[in-house]
């Protein structure tokens, strides 16, 4: 790993800029400790992530449960731009040379990739009690759609546990700033700044993303007769199952739209599925990139 920029974190000028600007090569190598970098394109790119993620996790809850697929791209994107910014030399000198501060954003990291995890093993079960739901409700089986409502409902519980514990997340780096105080360079102070910006960007939409996803979960549960909740439902499919023609009369139309609703659900959820895993991943390796670059 390159060397020749310790404790100095000077990015080369926008490819834009004319040679002659960039003739004194002497001025060039010096000890810069301030980053041109809103004009590098790099840290532009970064920059325009992190505020594409908090105008996402900002909507209203119902504007995020029609775009959960959206956030998780944009969190997944963030991490990319994180990614290239870690691959610069003069940002790895500075980043190796952070002391602890590095290690407190390290376990916000880990803590932002284990809730995705658990959120991975959470959708795989939703997508599961949806399944059955989806089937009992077809069937017109009230027992095992009272089951499967349950279990779904466990996972929105679950869901909400993992929004919290995201909202605890994205409050560590503002912690974080304020305990590091400045100390270290300026180029150490820019990057471990914008990587405090990028891991309280993504526990906000990481709670966001929860906290939505978990109320969909709940979207299932019937309201159009007078009972609440799992009864409703049941009472519904109950109702549907003793008429003569199934697929006729309000019970049976009120069934099919809950059955249309997890059709849906059931889609969305295969969506999330596959990028909640693309989120995943993008934490591990941003994970990874810190602490290989904080040890060597």
């Amino acid at each position: 790993m390159a060397r020749a920029f310790v404790r100095s974190i000077s990015f080369p000028l926008s490819p834009s800029r004319s040679p002659k600007a960039r003739a004194p090569s002497s001025s060039y190598h010096g000890r810069s400790v301030s980053l041109p970098c809103r004009s590098h394109p790099i840290l532009a790119h970064l920059h325009t992530h992190i505020r594409a993620v908090r105008a996402w996790s900002q909507q209203g809850l119902a504007a995020l449960v029609s775009s959960v697929a959206a956030g998780l791209a944009h969190v997944d994107a963030l991490h990319a731009a994180l990614g290239d910014l870690l691959d610069l030399p003069e940002a790895q000198d500075a980043l190796s040379g952070a002391g602890g501060s590095v290690d407190r954003l390290l376990d916000s990291f880990l803590r932002l990739a284990d809730a995705h995890g658990c959120f991975q093993e959470t959708v795989v079960a939703l997508k599961q009690d949806v399944a059955g739901a989806l089937t009992a409700v077809r069937r017109r089986d009230g027992a095992c759609l009272a089951s499967a409502v349950r279990t779904q409902r466990r996972a929105g519980k679950e869901l909400a546990g993992l929004a919290a514990a995201a909202r605890e997340c994205a409050v560590r780096p503002s912690r974080l700033s304020i305990l590091g105080g400045g100390q270290g360079s300026a180029a150490e102070v820019e990057v471990t700044g914008l990587l405090m910006e990028s891991a309280a960007a993504t526990a906000s939409a990481s709670a966001a993303l929860f906290a939505a996803v978990a109320a969909m979960s709940g979207s299932v549960e019937a309201e159009s007769c007078s009972c609440k909740g799992t009864a409703a439902l049941v009472c519904l499919v109950k109702k549907s199952k003793k008429s003569s023609a199934p697929g006729c009369g309000e019970e049976g139309i009120a069934v099919a739209a809950v059955a249309e609703r997890l059709e849906e659900l059931e889609e969305c959820i295969e969506e999330l599925e596959a990028g909640s895993e693309k989120v995943f991943r993008s934490l591990v390796q941003t994970v990874l990139n810190i602490h290989t670059l904080h040890i060597f």
